[in-house]
């Protein structure tokens, strides 16, 4: 026997940089056909012509300290930082924001490792969460003054999980983690046409325990994986997406917090392949997501949507694909792959179950969309052409607020991979 210890890390630093054009100047709306119809006034959202300036910024920093072959302690910091300008091109010249909308978040990690064995690992993890949040707010019902403001937040989450590799293939998991989710770019300052953010958003707070059951087995040529799980999920401060309705019969999505959110959940799945010609698989998830608010978001009347399942979200869907290969066509360092992959979305309300339930106008029908590609690797992946028919079926697909996605659509492309 002997004892060591060693250290090990890595790190990385990322910027990203685009402009986004919005343009609705036509008076006129249109169709999935292209068809047109006219409108009173130019902009078939709201009359603009902006364009929005993005900077990403995006670092990471892990460090691992390994003391004899039982402990692991490792360290991680995760950095991102955000800064959006606008200018409105429609005015001469060209007038930009006042205000920049600006935030940034680290999330620092700290977590022991426990591995008494190759059977058995164990570990416990803290996490500090740190959000800036800065941008303009309206100050008039009109919404044309706004002023600047600014806040801070920071939170302390914590958990623990562990890993057992039990006889016969099979592999046990179970975890539990005090989380929170900080609100994204787009929830918190949209995207300057269809979305509209909240800059006061608070972050989704939740108690999380998945459990994890998996097999494993290879006999010769035939590879077989199943895994089956569960999720409990209790939500606060639940950030929801709701349609507002504008005047003109316009709307937009916006986002809120919803008190408390009960989730519990089932999932597997399978997977089969046969030597390196053929592999086929599917999962299947039940969600119930529900109203766990006893009274009326702000108030202490009854809440109406009490332990209802939650609008606009899919609570039971599956998809499955099978994937055939065939190895040297053409030259030996070449491989045809032909898929066929499908999803499937049972019905669901877009408004609360207990209202939508009772009229199939607030309902999103059951969804059953099939997709094949054919793609073709040549020179061990350096040159790859691949053909993709989405929906060949052509069948009704919609969104979680029931508005019609374009029917069968086709895609072509090609990547040249320039490395060693």
């Amino acid at each position: 026997s002997f004892f060591y210890a060693s250290v090990s890390g890595n790190h990385y630093l990322r910027n990203l940089n685009n402009i986004t054009t919005n343009v609705d100047t036509s008076a006129v709306k249109y169709n999935w056909r292209g068809e047109t119809a006219s409108l009173n006034s130019p902009g078939e959202q709201s009359y603009q012509l902006s364009k929005s300036v993005n900077n990403n910024y995006s670092a990471a920093f892990t460090a691992n300290y390994r003391l004899g072959e039982k402990h692991v302690f490792t360290v991680n910091d995760v950095f991102n930082a955000f800064n959006r300008y606008n200018e409105d091109l429609l005015t001469t010249p060209p007038s930009k924001d006042e205000f920049s909308k600006v935030t940034s978040k680290n999330i620092v990690g700290v977590s022991y490792r426990y591995m008494p064995n190759t059977k058995f690992n164990f570990t416990v993890f803290g996490k500090q969460y740190h959000q800036y949040v800065s941008g303009p707010m309206a100050t008039s019902s009109a919404q044309d003054v706004y002023r600047i403001t600014s806040r801070s937040i920071d939170y302390l989450g914590y958990g623990a999980a562990g890993t057992w590799f039990m006889p016969l293939g099979f592999q046990m998991k179970a975890s539990y983690e005090k989380a929170y989710r900080l609100p994204t770019i787009e929830e918190m300052f949209g995207d300057e046409d269809l979305e509209i953010g909240d800059i006061s958003l608070r972050p989704e707070a939740s108690h999380n325990i998945n459990l994890n059951l998996s097999y494993n087995a290879t006999l010769g040529s035939h590879t077989v994986y199943a895994e089956a799980g569960f999720i409990y999920r209790d939500t606060r401060d639940y950030i929801q997406r709701n349609i507002l309705a504008l005047s003109g019969g316009k709307s937009a999505a916006t986002y809120v917090n919803y008190g408390k959110v009960d989730t519990k959940g089932i999932s597997a799945s399978a997977r089969y392949s046969y030597s390196k010609w053929i592999s086929l698989g599917g999962n299947f998830t039940l969600m119930n997501v529900r109203d766990n608010m006893p009274t009326a978001q702000g108030s202490t009347a009854e809440n109406l949507s009490y332990k209802e399942r939650m609008p606009n979200l899919p609570y039971m869907f599956a998809d499955s694909d099978i994937n055939f290969y065939w190895h040297g066509l053409g030259r030996k360092s070449n491989v045809l792959t032909v898929t066929y992959d499908n999803q499937y979305t049972h019905s669901f309300c877009y408004y609360t179950a207990n209202i939508g339930s009772n009229n199939d106008d607030y309902i999103v029908p059951d969804q059953f969309a099939h997709n094949l590609t054919v793609s073709y690797g040549i020179g061990n992946g350096r040159y790859n052409l691949s053909l993709e028919c989405r929906n060949f079926t052509n069948a009704r697909l919609y969104d979680n607020f029931s508005l019609q996605k374009a029917g069968r659509a086709f895609y072509g492309k090609v990547r040249i991979y320039f490395g060693n």
